[in-house]
């Protein structure tokens, strides 16, 4: 039985993730999340059992207060040895292992992202040269499932016309999204993100993944940094709970089990600024959980929201698309890592299936 506690001070000091520029005036929120794994071997498995687990990253919006770990794991230690950066717990079991137990239990602090309602956005122009930093660079070029070229490049040309605004490009993007695209709940976890096929097979549907990685993948061929944000849910949507009761999270008494509450949201950067929160994919939930139209008053007053404004109550994990965890598993590169991801002997464990894989989740609001 071991157990490690990492201060926040330590964990800021590990975090490489790239900062935002501060919004005053936001609403702050503090969760309890607690991970419980009872990992599932499956019959005729054998071997080592390794887990990487998704845990979030510290920035303006985001502090991690406190983290610990427990179980019988053979090793378990924290690492962001990837080319993301993005931070993971990894553990070991022996082949011969009579159970694979782990407790995870963070403490996050969350603030609401509200740049656009609270004016900073407002009249934005673009530097006159633009010279992106080297932590901005990289979400300018493609992956294999975010292609910038072909019939993406193509999408994004007709999309955004003439226009050379940054900020108006990405909104024509946004509203072309919310009006073409369409949730798809039959789509495995959060969707693959291919967007070239997305595009050639003209079926514009999916789940988070998918949707937020077109916003992305269209946005960086029309020359503006994006990148997908891999979290989960951890409470009660009370902005949005405006409009609906059923498609942003809903914890009773501040409690909520999260197992299938993995949400991957976007945003782009802008020079002279930093980064925006987006999340298109969230109207298409929104329409399908409230059967609205399009142009339903609702539907576009959450369009409206979701550019350039997060509610927090949600928790970010990290960016990462089409790479390599480590160690390095038998599987790589993976698509992307906003749910757990073990092996037994070299075989992937299903991590979307929590009760196949092993896993608990469970939120509480402080």
């Amino acid at each position: 039985m071991k157990k490690l506690i990492l201060a926040t001070a330590l964990f800021v000091a590990m975090s490489s993730q790239a900062q935002t520029l501060p919004n005053p005036n936001t609403t702050t929120h503090t969760y309890e999340f607690t991970q419980h794994y009872d990992l599932q071997v499956p019959k005729g498995s054998s071997g080592e059992t390794k887990l990487w687990v998704p845990l979030p990253f510290n920035n303006d919006y985001q502090t991690v207060k406190s983290i610990e770990f427990v179980g019988n794991y053979k090793q378990a230690y924290i690492t962001e040895n990837n080319r993301y950066g993005a931070s993971t717990l990894f553990a070991t079991w022996e082949p011969d292992a009579q159970k694979r137990d782990l407790e995870v239990k963070l403490v996050v602090e969350t603030k609401d992202r509200e740049p656009m309602k609270q004016g900073l956005l407002k009249d934005y122009q673009a530097p006159g040269k633009i010279e992106y930093g080297i932590d901005v660079q990289p979400y300018l070029k493609p992956t294999a499932h975010i292609k910038t070229d072909g019939i993406v490049k193509k999408y994004a040309d007709q999309i955004v016309g003439n226009e050379t605004n940054p900020l108006k490009k990405a909104q024509l993007i946004h509203q072309w999204i919310v009006n073409n695209m369409e949730r798809d709940n039959s789509v495995l976890g959060c969707g693959d993100g291919d967007v070239e096929k997305i595009l050639t097979t003209g079926v514009l549907k999916g789940k988070c993944t998918d949707i937020n990685s077109v916003f992305v993948a269209l946005a960086r061929a029309a020359n503006i940094p994006a990148r997908e944000v891999f979290g989960i849910r951890l409470g009660q949507a009370v902005k949005m709970g405006e409009y609906s009761k059923t498609a942003f999270g809903g914890a009773k008494d501040k409690v909520a089990n999260e197992n299938s509450d993995q949400h991957c949201r976007a945003e782009f950067y802008l020079a002279g600024f930093g980064w925006v929160p987006v999340d298109s994919a969230d109207v298409a939930k929104y329409r399908l959980a409230e059967n609205k139209a399009v142009d339903d008053k609702a539907t576009q007053a959450v369009s409206q929201y979701l550019f350039g404004n997060w509610e927090a109550n949600w928790m970010g994990f990290n960016h990462a698309r089409d790479f390599t965890l480590f160690p390095a598993p038998e599987l790589a590169p993976i698509n992307n890592f906003g749910y757990p991801y073990a092996e037994v002997g070299g075989d992937p464990l299903n991590s979307f299936d929590a009760k196949e894989f092993g896993y608990e989740f469970i939120s509480k609001e402080l």
